[in-house]
Parts: C-alpha cells; sequence; structure tokens
C-alpha cells in the first residue's frame, strides 16, 4: 500500500476514534487521544488486518487486552466478530457498555477503534470457525436483526452467563456463537442459546474477588452488578463470567476444527 494511501487511512481511523463514546466496561474517562496511543492501535489495526487477509476467510471472532486480568489467570477480555465487507475491509461488530453506565448497545466499525480503547497491551487472539459454521455466522452478521435479538440493553461486566438479567461484551458473542452452531434446534433468543450452553457443557470463568470488591462494585460503578449470581455462589465471593479464554476453551474442547491463531503485538513502527 502506498504511503498516502495508508495515511488517508490512518487519518480516517484517527477522527472515528475522537468521537468513540463506549468501551468494554469501561468508564469512558475524559482522556485526550495521544499520538502514541493513535500509533499503537494504527500498528495493532494493520497487523491484525494483515493476519486475516493471510488466513482467506470473511469471519473471525477477534479478541484484545484491555485489562491487566493476569490474576485470574484470563489474558484476553473483550471479544467481538470481525467480519470481511465487499470492499475487502475488516468491520467490527460488538457489544459495547455506554461510557461506565448500566446500558450497551451494538457497534460496527473499523479495526482501528478496535484497539483504541487504552490497552493493556495491543496483542490480539483469532478464533476460526469451522467453514459451515462460518458461513452461518456471516448470515446473522447480513442480517443485524439476528444479532440485536440476543441483545439485552442491560449492561453487566460480570453478567452471569446463565441469566438474561443483563449482558456483557462476551455473553453477546458467545450466545451468538451458540445460535449459530447450533444444528438440531433454532436458537431465537437468549433463553434458548443458554438452554444449549448448559446441554453442551459450557464452563465459565470463575473469579474469587473477595468481599469488598464485590460490594464496592455494586455500590460505586452503574455497569457492575451481582445480583443475577446465584446466593450460594455470590456469597462465597465465587463470580462466574463469561471469558475469552472460557470461549476459546468451550469451542476447542468441541472437536468441531476451530483454530486459534495470537498475533503479537507490532514492533513500534512510524506512521
Amino acid at each position: 500500500m502506498s504511503h498516502p494511501e495508508t495515511l488517508k487511512r490512518l487519518l480516517v481511523a484517527l477522527m472515528l476514534g475522537l468521537t468513540l463514546q463506549a468501551q468494554a466496561g469501561q468508564a469512558c474517562e475524559e482522556k485526550p487521544l495521544t499520538v502514541d496511543t493513535f500509533k499503537l492501535a494504527m500498528g495493532a489495526a494493520e497487523n491484525l488486518a494483515t493476519r486475516l487477509d493471510q488466513m482467506g476467510g470473511d469471519v473471525y471472532v477477534i479478541g484484545r487486552m484491555g485489562q491487566d486480568l493476569s490474576k485470574y489467570d484470563l489474558r484476553y477480555t473483550h471479544a467481538a466478530f470481525v467480519y470481511k465487507q465487499a470492499d475487502g475491509h475488516w468491520r467490527v461488530a460488538h457489544l459495547l457498555n455506554d461510557c461506565g453506565t448500566d446500558h450497551s448497545d451494538l457497534w460496527y466499525e473499523g479495526l482501528g477503534n478496535f484497539f483504541m480503547d487504552d490497552m493493556f497491551r495491543y496483542d490480539a487472539v483469532v478464533i476460526t470457525p469451522p467453514p459451515a459454521l462460518a458461513e452461518r455466522l456471516k448470515q446473522r452478521l447480513d442480517k443485524g436483526g439476528m444479532l440485536r435479538s440476543l441483545h439485552t440493553p442491560r449492561y453487566s461486566l460480570t453478567a452471569y452467563p446463565f441469566a438474561t438479567r443483563y449482558e456483557n461484551s462476551n455473553t453477546w458473542v458467545l450466545e451468538n456463537l451458540a445460535a449459530a452452531t447450533s444444528v438440531e434446534t433454532r436458537i431465537g433468543s437468549r433463553e434458548q442459546a443458554q438452554m444449549w450452553l448448559k446441554l453442551n457443557n459450557y464452563t465459565p470463568s470463575e473469579l474469587n474477588i473477595g468481599a469488598m470488591t464485590r460490594l464496592g462494585g455494586r455500590m460505586f460503578k452503574a455497569n457492575v452488578a451481582f445480583d443475577d449470581h446465584p446466593n450460594e455462589l455470590r456469597y462465597k465471593d465465587r463470580i462466574q463470567t463469561v471469558s475469552v479464554d472460557s470461549i476459546i476453551r468451550f469451542y476447542l474442547d468441541r472437536n468441531e476444527g476451530w483454530q486459534v491463531v495470537e498475533v503479537p503485538a507490532p514492533l513500534s513502527k512510524h506512521y
């Protein structure tokens, strides 16, 4: 790609990033977009786009490292769908929290914006579905109503995987994957998706967060709630939720031909 064309794409992405009004479970602090953050985000986006092009498909699940969750033995924090448009550009579809509130919406944006949320690291992961499932996922993405049918606007960062009171970004991705994976029955609601996941032995990640963290989160953060979790778990500070890592583990264990490709952060590069 020529330098003028690269610069043009980056400037467009910068304009989009400056208007970003939602994040995945973060508080949308009023911080100016720095040149360094912009360069890192654009480098990661270009790096991921190149890898996706090399892989040859047109729909994947991707994950990013928005926070350091290593104390919970988790790496990736936020999952999304990415699909190739007719013009050859990659588009991201994901659920985002509305600036620290208890609401969310579905967003469709470029890869640059995907990395613009003040990342902990700029590594990414690509989860590749088997061909038949990829085609069904593409149909869901082409028909946005299918994606919205499994969307609950009430948001909690720690949404319980087997309740429908709240939803978070990873829950939305997992339930849409369940709807696309199921061939024995048509899934048209969150309740049906969660039943399918239970029957197929999906195991969520469990976070032992401590009582003070749990109570503090509920009192002071609108986008964190625990009242959808079973009492026998939450009063023992065992918080179960959908993580990117649990999605990867569940689908790899099904032995259907899923593949996982990790995409390291790019080396420093001038734009």
